[in-house]
């Protein structure tokens, strides 16, 4: 989900039949929380986009910034930018959460360079934690030989809670992964685990709503797509970004598929490509924060 927004994995094993959730799945599938929205907001500090996020009441629960998809200095404008979206109250009377968005290349990019792009957001000259975590973006959706490519986000979500930790232990870290489709159920599995939340759909509203959901929001290489529900006891494991949304009916239909697909953050906006996160809904922040409220 870089500026340049990468699209829905094409390529689909063909062994993976969407099938039903299992009895166990389906008695975890109702959230302890409703559905929240989560923001990628890819614009520069001052943009109008930001102005609207900040006003926003009930404020959104996540917001994602971008400085140049994450090479860019996160400096003290970006900080001060973070500080004032942080104070944002939101449905539930929790504050908003800022991540700094990081790419990954699939699992290509090396470790170093992923930790060096996180330190930019983590390890600030005046020593204070600005953002909640990390947005980690073109996340590879494979396990990888004997999990290698899983074990690399694992390394990476453990050196974010660790740093974190070594900062302001009082908060509480968020990571993100973002695949933009179902992910291998190995990057759920206890101890292993490489993210609090992932992005499982990041697509349009017509392959939303018609064929381009694969069935589940997580995938197993011997049962195919399923929901993912006994692994999110509290109901904010899957985050759907939808964009080309047509009008505020489709941005409300747009809600209540995500939350009856299993996910607990989502966000909706008229926005195309090949960037939809760098301007505000026509709809605004406000009125899809307070239509997720009355869901679940």
């Amino acid at each position: 989900m870089r500026t340049a927004v990468k699209g829905l994995a094409a390529v689909l094993l063909s062994s993976l039949l969407a099938v039903p959730a299992t009895a166990a799945d389906a008695a975890a599938a109702t959230p302890v929380r409703g559905l929240e929205i989560g923001v990628p907001a890819y614009v520069w500090p001052g943009d109008p986009m930001l102005t609207d996020l900040k006003a926003a009441t009930p404020a959104t629960s996540i917001v994602i910034l971008n400085p140049g998809n994450g090479d860019s200095p996160f400096d003290a404008s970006w900080q001060a930018q973070a500080d004032t979206l942080r104070q944002g109250v939101t449905a539930t009377g929790a504050h908003t959460r800022v991540l700094g968005y990081v790419h990954t290349e699939n699992g290509s990019r090396s470790v170093a360079a992923v930790k060096a792009s996180i330190d930019n957001y983590l390890k600030t000259a005046d020593g204070r934690l600005h953002v909640d975590g990390i947005f980690f973006d073109v996340v590879n959706r494979e396990c990888g030989t004997n999990n290698s490519i899983r074990d690399y986000y694992h390394s990476l979500r453990q050196y974010v809670q660790d740093t974190m930790d070594g900062v302001d232990p009082s908060v509480q870290d968020l990571v993100v992964d973002n695949p933009g489709t179902a992910i291998a159920d190995c990057y759920l599995e206890p101890g292993h685990r490489t993210a609090d939340t992932f992005v499982t759909y990041e697509g349009s509203y017509a392959d939303y709503t018609g064929g381009g959901w694969l069935g589940g929001n997580v995938f197993n290489y011997t049962a195919g797509y399923y929901s993912g529900a006994t692994f999110d006891p509290s109901g904010t494991a899957f985050w759907h970004l939808v964009y080309d949304v047509p009008d505020t009916a489709a941005m409300q239909t747009s809600l209540t598929t995500a939350f009856n697909r299993g996910a607990g953050y989502a966000y909706a906006t008229g926005a195309g490509l090949p960037n939809p996160w760098n301007v505000s809904p026509s709809w605004k922040f406000g009125a899809q924060t307070s239509y997720a409220a009355t869901i679940g």
